[in-house]
């Protein structure tokens, strides 16, 4: 916090289950400003993406932060959702109630460009979902990123991929929205499935949060107790999408915080081990479309010394995560209750 003063943030996300727990964070989390909400379809539908996040904000005591609808499918692509995941509600059918609140009366892509420009201070976006809405934003208004002072966005992966072997799911479901984003001109840190799938809450921690009387730590912790069924499992010929954990006790599993890694990033970058490395989205068609080409090497190979250097964005790539640093911030700040009113 540049001067203690809390960080102006917006976040774009798809709001599934670990969505859910990135609004938890950046709601309670006093170093963050969240100044706007922006939905894409993702890991569900966009309007079920809307309601989502309302009911989130609302569940979690949030001050009157405005939600905007985005974009319905990728900029090229059909739209395809994570159920398996994500549940058909995208929030693990937890069966929360319909949000009171209502979205804004603009688009997201409005809302973005109105909220980026009326910031005082450089905001940092964070988008945790496709990155249809900032590819459209970045195309339509690209004079917002000089009130941008980064972008951290959770997508892509150095390793291996989760939508297919290379890909991970953000950008495998938009590659051209994430090729514009990676080409945006604003310093950019990739918190990818690399450092993603390392952050995990211990069963003890979800069977307290889940115990917790208030709303918003009972609410994180239901979401880490949700776990996805295996894609493509049937039971009696029927699809099996993902299962909500809805017994106490003390079997109850670990649960990744997922997408609320990169906000702890965003207040804590020092617990994030990053490397300034060539990045581009491998967007023709085939196995390896999606993919996030991370340049690891130490030096030029044979095919640039023969054909030219491309002209690649310089990404910080998240590569290492300190785990206990993340966890205990996630849960001291979710734990401490609504901070609706600072």
């Amino acid at each position: 916090m540049p001067n203690g003063l809390p960080i102006p943030v917006i976040i774009d996300c798809d709001t599934g289950v670990d969505d859910a727990l990135a609004l938890l964070f950046a709601v309670r989390h006093p170093g963050i400003d969240l100044r706007a909400v922006t939905c894409v379809a993702g890991n569900t539908d966009v309007d079920g993406v809307v309601r989502n996040t309302l009911t989130v904000l609302e569940t979690a005591g949030a001050p009157a932060v405005p939600v905007a609808r985005g974009a319905e499918r990728p900029l090229l692509e059909t739209s395809r959702s994570a159920a398996h995941v994500h549940g058909r509600d995208g929030m693990g059918d937890l069966g929360l109630p319909a949000p009171r609140r209502t979205p804004a009366d603009v688009d997201a892509v409005t809302l973005l460009r109105h909220e980026i420009l009326a910031s005082p201070r450089p905001v940092t976006l964070v988008p945790i979902a496709p990155p249809t809405n900032i590819a459209l934003l970045l195309r339509t208004h690209p004079e917002v990123t000089r009130n941008i002072e980064r972008i951290v966005f959770m997508g892509g992966a150095a390793g291996a991929g989760n939508a297919t072997p290379v890909a991970e799911f953000n950008v495998w479901h938009d590659p051209e929205a994430a090729a514009i984003l990676l080409t945006a001109g604003v310093p950019i840190t990739m918190y990818g499935l690399d450092v993603f799938n390392r952050v995990v809450v211990s069963a003890a921690e979800v069977h307290r949060l889940r115990a917790s009387p208030e709303p918003g730590s009972r609410l994180a912790g239901d979401l880490l107790a949700h776990h996805p069924a295996a894609p493509g499992t049937t039971d009696g010929g029927t699809a099996v999408h993902a299962t909500a954990v809805h017994a106490d006790g003390p079997d109850e599993t670990a649960g990744g915080l997922g997408d609320a890694g990169a906000l702890c990033a965003v207040v804590d970058p020092e617990g994030l081990a990053t490397h300034r490395l060539p990045v581009e989205v491998s967007l023709a068609p085939g196995p390896a479309r999606g993919q996030t080409v991370v340049d690891r090497r130490s030096r030029v190979g044979e095919s640039e010394l023969r054909a030219g250097t491309r002209e690649q964005a310089l990404v910080d790539v998240g590569l290492d995560v300190d785990v206990p640093r993340y966890v205990k911030l996630y849960l001291e700040t979710v734990e401490a209750g609504s901070r609706g009113t600072r």
